[in-house]
């Protein structure tokens, strides 16, 4: 089970493992909000557009491993597409972000997850997230609609508020659990051949997750709101 450490305030520890994470979807569905939420704890109700690309990061402990989350969130406008080889670079985890009051923003997700997939390595840990679960009063996309959509995707799914700090932590733990979890088997049979005489390296390698339909997590973390 992993456990999350405060990892507001990065002190000087040994850093175990980086995951780049990338947050995608349309402009204004949250996504700078997710992660200013995520990595300081932070709600502004007066948030700018992104412009461009920015990252954050945010230290936690999984498994007494110390784990540098580096969340890169960039501009939905379509002018900044230019930025996507560079920004999926080195991605081993996706968030793809809609907003349940905007029927559109969930209409395109498919073309977020064509482009991601076509940009980053194939076997990236993706979750779908549902943002803005405070305005269940305007809600436009049923939540079955995206369960079902993430289970033929092979995504993991859950649906967030940043505002009110729901399911955020949730969200970012279980990819990041994932990325550990596959990142230390791979460790685990490196070291195994090791011990056979066959020095095999993990350096440079890439991490190779399992495939669609393999990472549906199990119930009580596929949904939803509290």
């Amino acid at each position: 089970m992993a456990s999350g450490g405060s990892g507001y305030g990065e002190g000087s520890q040994k850093i175990d493992y980086v995951f780049k994470i990338v947050l995608i979807g349309d402009s204004a569905v949250g996504k700078s909000q997710i992660l200013s939420r995520f990595a300081r704890n932070e709600f502004s109700l007066d948030s700018k557009a992104t412009i461009g690309v920015e990252f954050q990061t945010r230290t936690l402990v999984i498994q007494h491993k110390s784990v540098k989350a580096q969340i890169w969130d960039t501009a939905g406008q379509e002018r900044y597409r230019a930025v996507t080889s560079a920004y999926y670079r080195g991605a081993v985890g996706a968030m793809l972000v809609y907003d349940i009051t905007k029927r559109q923003t969930f209409d395109h997700i498919p073309r977020w997850l064509e482009e991601l997939r076509s940009h980053a390595d194939k076997n990236i840990v993706i979750i779908l997230i549902g943002n803005k679960t405070d305005l269940e009063d305007q809600r436009a996309v049923p939540t079955d609609d995206a369960k079902e959509f993430a289970q033929q995707e092979g995504l993991f799914f859950l649906e967030t508020s940043a505002l009110e700090a729901t399911n955020v932590e949730d969200a970012f733990m279980t990819v990041l659990t994932e990325i550990f979890n596959i990142v230390n088997k791979k460790n685990l049979v490196a070291s195994e051949d090791q011990a056979n005489g066959n020095p095999a390296s993990l350096s440079g390698k890439k991490i190779i997750v399992p495939g669609p339909g393999q990472v549906i997590p199990e119930k009580n973390r596929m949904c939803c709101r509290s």
